[in-house]
Parts: structure tokens; sequence; C-alpha cells
């Protein structure tokens, strides 16, 4: 079956004597598998069960917008086999297409800067005979250009986690240059182990910087804790949060130090503990004022987008349920998709049918 519709094909087939086996050599230079899909109608049924559930891409989409006629289970079969040979040859070390040299934006100061980031959100898991599973975490990986439309490399997976996508995103991001980037800034939400994890496979990372907007959430948070008053919260949250802005964590972290709670409630000390503890985890992230004068960004908004339009847009879709090995499989063909144009295309170019 081809995109054009049915097609029959006569090929030689030959058979060895001493191994039993057999094979039609034609079918390699074709691009032709054991199924009954060529390999640009393969493309076609993956690429809209990437983008919508299996059943409406059998059911609709490719109907309309092709005149293929599968069934759901084939639209599933394809598209997860496409999603783990796309994993296997991320791990092994490819990338797809040509190198990129991308023209990194310039900070303040005139240093061009690349970013990096990470961050993982939950994906609802089967369980045997249908039953709802605990849910498993994705984990994405993410190098951009800042100001750059489009100019974006995603890795994510589900097995493995994190740890997995170290190298292919290290690939990814020297596939476009990245090292010829005078800085690296990484931001992150504050996740356990994303720190590290940036650290570890990114070196060169001058600054891990702590997403405001996370920081400045706990702080209107404990506002409307410290006041019961609607008015007064906001007015206190503002406050904090822009002082947090121009004057950094540190000043933050005294001020809330200073708050005396021993005569309030067990409930507003233990959150005015937790709230301490957390900043004095993640102060040394917080030098807002600092990074701000440097011209970078210092929000997360890139990778929690990420998180959304790669994964949660697919997989998170109501009353969804996930193997892990087909969640794995979609993330891969979800990243790729997402990424900047054309790796999709160069990865088909070269991908088994």
């Amino acid at each position: 079956m081809t995109v054009l519709g049915s097609v029959r094909v006569d090929r030689a087939y030959y058979h060895c004597m001493h191994c039993g086996r057999g094979q039609f050599p034609r079918d390699a230079t074709l691009g032709l598998s054991a199924g009954d899909l060529s390999r640009g109608a393969a493309q076609v049924v993956a690429l809209a069960g990437t983008l919508g559930s299996f059943a409406e891409a059998a059911q609709k989409t490719l109907p309309k917008l092709t005149g293929l006629r599968v069934s759901e289970s084939t639209v599933e079969r394809t598209t997860e086999r496409a999603g783990h040979q796309v994993g296997e040859r991320l791990a092994a070390g490819e990338t797809f297409g040509p190198p990129s040299r991308w023209r990194w934006t310039r900070d303040a100061e005139g240093k061009s800067c690349a970013y990096v980031s990470a961050d993982s959100t939950g994906v609802g898991m089967q369980g045997p005979d249908a039953s709802a599973a605990e849910g498993r975490m994705a984990a994405i990986g993410m190098i951009w250009n800042a100001d750059q439309e489009g100019q974006v490399r995603y890795v994510c997976g589900l097995t493995g986690g994190l740890a997995a996508l170290g190298e292919p995103l290290r690939r990814q991001g020297a596939q476009v240059g990245m090292d010829r980037a005078e800085r690296w800034v990484a931001i992150s939400d504050g996740g356990a182990g994303i720190e590290d994890w940036l650290r570890m496979n990114f070196p060169r990372v001058d600054v891990v910087i702590l997403d405001f907007y996370h920081a400045a959430e706990h702080l209107c948070e404990w506002a409307k804790i410290l006041h019961s008053d609607e008015t007064e919260a906001d007015r206190v949250g503002s406050e904090w949060c822009h002082r947090l802005k121009h004057e950094g964590g540190r000043v933050i972290l005294e001020a809330l130090r200073a708050i005396d709670v021993s005569v309030r409630s067990a409930e507003v000390r233990e959150t005015h503990r937790q709230l301490l503890v957390y900043f004095e985890n993640q102060v040394h992230r917080m030098d807002y004022p600092l990074y701000r004068s440097k011209g970078w960004l210092i929000g997360s908004g890139p990778v929690e987008a990420a998180c959304k339009q790669v994964v949660n847009q697919r997989l998170k879709g109501s009353g969804m349920r996930w193997s892990e090995a087909g969640a794995d499989a979609v993330c891969h063909l979800r990243a790729l998709f997402r990424s900047e144009k054309g790796q999709w295309d160069a990865c088909w170019a070269t991908l088994a049918a």
C-alpha cells in the first residue's frame, strides 16, 4: 500500500539451500518491509499517529487527507515501530541531517549564548487487564537559540529517564554548533536532580538559573498563608516578587528569616520552615539582578511549553493510558517532529519502513 494507492510488486526471490532462508534483495532497494505499507505510506501513517490518537488517525485523518484506509492497530504498530527505531538510532549516537551552524543570540555583554534545559512530566500508564497503573515520568531535554524562532532541538523519552537523554542531547548540540557559543546558560525549575544532570552533561554551563516564576509562586503562596485578607496577600506577594527580581534571592531569604512566626499556628510555622529550606537550597541560582543585567532569560517558559507541546498534547488526552514501550516510542517521534524544521524529513530519509 502506497500513498498513491495499492501497488502489486513482483520481484525475484532467492533461497539459500544451506541455511534454509530466503530473501527479496530488491525489497531493501525499494524500502519495503515485511508489512503492507511502503516507506512513504508508513511515514504518513506514523505522522498521523504522532499528531493525534491512533483511532482518530485511522478513522478520520488518513482517509480524508490521503485516502489511506488502515486499521487503528496498524496506525499504532506503525507509529510505535518508527518511534522505537528513532530511539535506537539516537541511543546509538546518530543525528539526522547535515550540521546546522546556528548563529547564537548575543547577550548584553555581546557574548553569544546557547540555552539548555530539562524537565519531566507525568504520563498515565496501562496496567494488567486494562486497569490504570501508577504513572511514569517522561523526561525532556532541549537546546535552543533565544530570539531565533524555530531553532530548537528536543529529545524526549520514558525509558531510562533523563540519564538516557544526556548523550543524545549533547550530540544535538554538537550538530547545531553549540561549542561555538561563548556562553552556555541552563534554566531549571528546581526539580530533583536536574541541576546535577545539566552540569554533568554540559560542563561548560556558566550558570544554572532557577526559573523565576517557580520561586515567585512559592512567595505568593506563602503570602496567602500569612495574610488571610486576599487583597493584602496579593500586595505582599507582589512586593516580594518585585524584590526577588530586582534584589535577588539572598535578600528575600534574609527577609523571610526575619519573619517571626513563633505565635502563629503549627501549619504556618511548618510552611515557613519549608519555604526557608526551599530558598536555602536554591538561593545560589537566584541572582536575578545579575542575570537580567547580562540579558539572560530567567524563566523556564520554553521547557514548560516543550512539556505541553511534545508530551502533554499527545500523551495526556482524556482517558489515555500507555504501555512504557508505546509511550517511549511516541515521545521520540514527538520530539523529532517538534524540533527545528527538516529534522523529521532527515530522519525518515534513512529510516527503515
